[in-house]
């Protein structure tokens, strides 16, 4: 009996061993993550403000007795503007959109060499507020940590209005007001870059920078003494915006998947 009993235990002791020594053979499970993947296509909506900062423009205005007469020195003040737009992503890369932006009237004024002028030179100002409607492209870099930066590209169209313009002759009639509008549509083009952040699967925040070209604008006409009859035109609107938005995506992203587990199938070897 004893030995009966020694040799089931050693059998025993054997079968385990083998069995070990086979799950070690064996391949580690294989651990397989799927990563986030934006969705690819679908229809956005965005929304933005933002602060203008602009270049000083060329202006110049027609003298009835001296002809063409440039300002010696220009300035424009910065201005804050708001946008809407209406876009759709064409694939993972690659996206579109069309933007109307509202400019706050902004103050330019330039002053120009008076010989009959006490104090030498005459102020001319106007108000310049601008709608722009733009078609955009961009190309979207890549995403990290729900991170997407991008560059992008645009044209169209911009409508500038001029209000509230005046010209002062320092020591001779002083300050004269001009009523009316002047308006005019110029073609307008834009370089941008930023990046957004996916917030939720549907919403992002878009922070970027854009360089606009909005062409050029025109004055009431003048028609005091001084001038005669003529307009002021400032030449060469250009700004550099900072930008702030938001955008809301139909279509969302799509959520990472879980985690695939699988065991690698070796050879199945027969004992019949």
């Amino acid at each position: 009996m004893n030995s009966f009993f020694k040799r089931l235990s050693l059998t025993g002791f054997a079968v385990a061993l083998s069995t070990a020594g086979y799950a070690a053979d064996l391949p580690a499970p294989v651990i397989e993550h799927i990563p986030e993947v934006p969705a690819v296509g679908g229809l956005y909506l965005r929304g933005d403000i933002g602060y203008k900062i602009y270049n000083d423009p060329s202006g110049s205005f027609n003298d009835p007795v001296i002809g063409d007469l440039r300002f010696q020195r220009e300035s424009l003040d910065n201005a804050w503007m708001v946008g809407v737009g209406v876009g759709y992503k064409w694939n993972r890369y690659l996206r579109t959109d069309l933007t109307l932006d509202y400019e706050t009237p902004a103050q330019v004024k330039g002053y120009a060499v008076c010989d009959t002028c006490a104090g030498g030179f005459s102020e001319e100002s106007t108000d310049i507020d601008i709608w722009t409607f733009m078609v955009n492209g961009y190309v979207d870099l890549g995403t990290w940590n729900r991170i997407t930066p991008y560059v992008g590209a645009g044209i169209g169209a911009s409508y500038l209005r001029t209000d509230n313009t005046y010209s002062i002759n320092p020591g001779g009639t002083g300050r004269t007001d001009y009523d009316g509008q002047q308006s005019q549509w110029n073609f307008a083009w834009a370089l941008m870059a930023g990046a957004s952040y996916a917030v939720t699967d549907n919403w992002e925040i878009d922070a970027g920078y854009q360089y606009r070209d909005l062409g050029d604008a025109k004055t009431v006409k003048l028609h005091d003494a001084g001038t005669g009859e003529t307009r002021v035109e400032w030449d060469d609107l250009t700004a550099h915006e900072i930008r702030l938005g938001i955008r809301y995506n139909f279509g969302g992203r799509r959520s990472p998947a879980a985690p695939v587990y699988y065991e690698p199938q070796g050879p199945i070897q027969s004992n019949f």
